[in-house]
């Protein structure tokens, strides 16, 4: 079963820096599952600085949907997997064409699709990391919508939390372990 990590915070809190150099002291075999998808310039720039600090040893799948699929190719081929990030792919199953239209079942299909995510990730060997963001630490956003994902993103996070043997909230720079089991825990 694979080890599971879940590295949080604010934006810009760190986390992705800190995720790559946990994946890089982890394993020399490592896969990089990439969430975003790319709509606008800011977004490019976003993307094109987390490749470039990526060494070109890394394996990168890009899994907007079914990420599962990537996931468990991922695990075949490395035997560490980043998958950065869980509140990019909450929001991509958020607005997906094929996502249930009523709120309730639109919040049942997505973290239905999570299960599957963390059961592929279980069902490897090594490690997976995850990167996700901490959504509800601001103030309650305005509209329908927003507000809705906040709190899909706060459930998705409470599930792998749950399942990680280790978790880590980054404020500022700094890695602060929140949670951390031995090996045959959880």
């Amino acid at each position: 079963m694979a080890r599971i990590i879940l590295i949080t915070g604010g934006a810009r809190s760190g986390k992705s820096a800190f995720a790559e150099k946990y994946a890089g002291d982890a394993g020399s075999s490592i896969a990089y599952i990439a969430t975003a998808q790319i709509y606008d310039e800011e977004m490019a720039q976003r993307v094109r600085l987390h490749r470039q600090r990526r060494p070109d040893s890394w394996i990168t799948f890009e899994a907007p949907y079914n990420a599962e699929n990537a996931l468990e190719k991922a695990l075949q081929q490395a035997g560490v997997v980043l998958f950065d990030c869980l509140t990019l792919y909450t929001s991509n199953l958020l607005l997906a064409e094929q996502a249930p239209k009523d709120n309730g079942k639109r919040a049942a299909y997505i973290l239905e699709k999570i299960d599957i995510l963390l059961k592929t990730a279980r069902s490897g060997k090594g490690t997976v990391v995850f990167v996700t963001n901490e959504v509800g630490c601001g103030i309650v956003p305005d509209n329908a919508l927003a507000r809705e994902y906040r709190d899909i993103a706060g459930w998705v996070n409470q599930k792998v939390a749950e399942l990680a043997q280790e978790v880590y909230l980054v404020v500022s720079g700094i890695p602060l372990p929140i949670k951390n089991l031995p090996n045959e825990e959880v």
